[in-house]
């Protein structure tokens, strides 16, 4: 299926926003995320000042997505993305590889999308 430009835009927004979890750029994922913003993970969730001292302090370590499939639902001034990936990341200073769901919601806020919620669902594979 074709995809829109505003997809397009939406899709490329996310993997920016994969690169600088990678590359620890705070100050830029700050004004990405939402003030009420929410982050689920395997080992708990909260919002974005504990998610951005958790990358500022290396706490998690996002090295690398491996994204494999995305796919974007738009619902007015909301869009929800799934992305399929292979995330290696060091948690607590040990470097695991896990396969995810990872769910984020993008609201549009004065003309610019923030993201509102990011989960990610670990995926069993056989």
């Amino acid at each position: 299926m074709q995809q829109t430009n505003l997809e397009q835009e939406l899709i490329q927004l996310s993997k920016t926003k994969w690169d600088w979890m990678s590359e620890r750029k705070v100050e830029a994922l700050a004004a990405l995320f939402h003030d009420k913003s929410v982050f689920v993970h395997m080992g708990g969730a909260w919002g974005k000042e504990q998610e951005l001292d958790i990358i500022k302090s290396g706490g998690i370590h996002y090295k690398k997505a491996d994204i494999h499939d995305v796919s974007v639902n738009m619902m007015g001034e909301t869009a929800v993305l799934l992305n399929n990936v292979t995330l290696l990341a060091v948690v607590g200073g040990t470097s695991v590889t896990n396969p995810f769901m990872v769910t984020e919601v993008y609201v549009q806020q004065d003309q610019s999308w923030q993201l509102a919620a990011l989960s990610f669902t670990k995926l069993l594979t056989s």
